[in-house]
Order: structure tokens, then sequence, then C-alpha cells
């Protein structure tokens, strides 16, 4: 028999399962196909085969680590959300996906990862106070770089004095896009008819992280509370898909009797690469600011050996 799929990806917060666009659209597709995934909800990427979240690791072994590459695996499965659809919605499809990247997104990353309040009272203090010590010291900052760069690639290049011109440019096309998806919605349930669909999977995880979220500075927000078929779209989602998920914050963990037996896989190696990281980062920053300084000394004699054998051992750590 077999291996099962299994899914890690970041845990959920805000009323959602996944706290994450992508973990989100990718648990959304897999529960609009009824795919059998083993899914570990996490808030530590370390612990992922890939390293990266989300991932899908295979039931011959392999991991897919890309939102898109994940669904088009699933569909090779015989998971495939939009088998029923025509030529031209398959095309519709290609066009709104098109459209939630170039004008969604980017305000997306603002919203959540640039905006200097939501980011502080709301992304950084969720992922600070999810993840596990020492990450939530210096991983959620890693992630906002990587965000920043990310825009930076969809948008371009800007100077300083530019950048005030160009957000309200990218959060009037969101608007916008907003707008249109409203319209082609419509009444109807889905936005093929009465089954959902892979553009429905991506379309709500776009749309369920502003509506749900609580956040001190929501321009768009509120856009989009302003449009009642998009927000009783979510509604309905959440409602018919995962009525029983979305805790704030992940439970703590209990121990159990035997930790060896735990089921979720690699835990041992990454706590210890967790404390590793942690020790190296404080580390780093108590020689970059001075607090600790190196002064070389002569060297001492000792046996050969012995220095062989440290060598070494750093290594197999």
């Amino acid at each position: 028999m077999a291996a099962p799929m299994e899914l890690f990806c970041w845990a959920g917060g805000w009323g959602l399962p996944s706290v994450d666009l992508d973990s989100l659209a990718v648990l959304t597709y897999a529960r609009f196909t009824g795919a059998p995934l083993k899914v570990h909800k996490i808030t530590n990427p370390w612990r992922s085969p890939s390293g990266t979240l989300p991932a899908l690791q295979t039931s011959h072994g392999e991991v897919i680590s890309v939102p898109h590459k994940i669904i088009t695996h699933l569909r090779k499965e015989k998971y495939n959300a939009d088998y029923d659809l025509s030529a031209r919605q398959g095309a519709d499809t290609l066009a709104f996906m098109s459209l939630l990247e170039e004008k969604l997104l980017p305000v997306l990353i603002h919203t959540f990862w640039v905006d200097a309040k939501n980011y502080v009272e709301v992304t950084r203090k969720w992922y600070a106070e999810a993840m596990p010590f020492p990450l939530n010291f210096f991983l959620p900052g890693r992630m906002q770089r990587q965000y920043v760069e990310r825009l930076q690639l969809l948008c371009g290049e800007h100077r300083p004095e530019e950048e005030e011109e160009l957000e309200k440019e990218l959060y009037q096309e969101a608007r916008e896009c907003l707008t249109l998806l409203s319209q082609r919605l419509g009444s109807q349930k889905f936005f093929f008819g009465d089954a959902p669909a892979s553009l429905d999977a991506f379309v709500f995880s776009y749309l369920a992280l502003l509506q749900q979220a609580k956040l001190p500075s929501g321009k768009l927000q509120a856009h989009l509370r302003g449009l009642h078929n998009l927000c009783a779209y979510c509604t309905h989602i959440l409602s018919l898909y995962f009525p029983w998920e979305g805790a704030e914050v992940p439970p703590p963990r209990q121990t159990p009797a035997n930790p060896e037996t735990e089921e979720e896989p690699y835990r041992r190696r990454n706590q210890i690469l967790s404390v590793l990281a942690g020790l190296a980062a404080m580390a780093g920053y108590a020689l970059l600011s001075g607090i600790v300084s190196i002064h070389r000394a002569p060297p001492a004699r000792a046996p050969r050996t012995r220095a062989l054998g440290m060598a070494e051992e750093v290594e197999e750590e």
C-alpha cells in the first residue's frame, strides 16, 4: 500500500485554516477536490521536508514546494477541480489568475508585510507568538525582507520619492480588480456556477485574508467589505469546507509520554537546527554590535590528533 500524500503548511489564525496565502490556496483546492492528504499545520518551516511552506510530499517520496506545481500534481492524481470546465472557462481561469497576481498580490504583500502598523500589530505579532523560540526572534524579519524583495520584482525598483504615488496607484488598481471580481461573480455560489474550481481556491485565499484579519490600516479591506457578494462568497466557503478550523493561535503543544513516538517527522533534527540557528544569530549580533570582541592569542601547543577530532565532530553536527 502506497504511503499517503502529506501536506505541510502554515497553521491557522484570524478565523482561517491558514494565515499564509499559498498554504490557504493549496488547502482550499485540496478540500474542493477531496484529495486524501495527511495535513501537518505547523509554525516552523524547518519542519517541512523542503524547509519551506507549503510543501507536498507525494506517495513516492517526492517533495513539491511551489503551489501551482502542488495543484498540478493533485490533478495528475485525478483530483481535478477544473475537470468539467469548458475551453472558454479554462481561458477565463488563466486570465483571472493573471489579474490576481498582477493587481491584488502586490497590494496584499504591501498590506501585510510593508505597511508598518499592520506588520507590527498583526503580521509580526502572529508569527512571533506562533513560532518556537528562538526562530521567533529572526524568522519574521527574514520573511518580511523576502516579501519586500518579491514586491520589488512585481513592481520594479522605484526612488523613495515615488513610493507614495506608486502606493496610491497600486491600491486603486486593486480596488478596480475587486470590483471586477464582484461583477464577475454576481449572484453565483462560485465563479463558474454551483461547483468550485481552481480559480475559486485562489480568489478565496486572497479575499479571505483581507476579510478576516483585524487590520489597523485597512484601506483595501474597507473596499472589500463594501462588496457584499464577495464577503458572502468567502463566508460560504469557510462554513462549507472549513467549518471547524481556524483557531486564532495554535494551541500549546502537549508533551507526549514517549516523544520518540510522535508522528511529526524530523522533530529531533529540527529542534537541534533551531537551537543552533538561534545561537548563531545571537553570536553574530553580539560580534556585530561590539558586545563581544575576538583577540588573537598565540596558539597553544596541543596534540595534533585532538584538533583533527574536533573538526570531525563539527562536520558531523
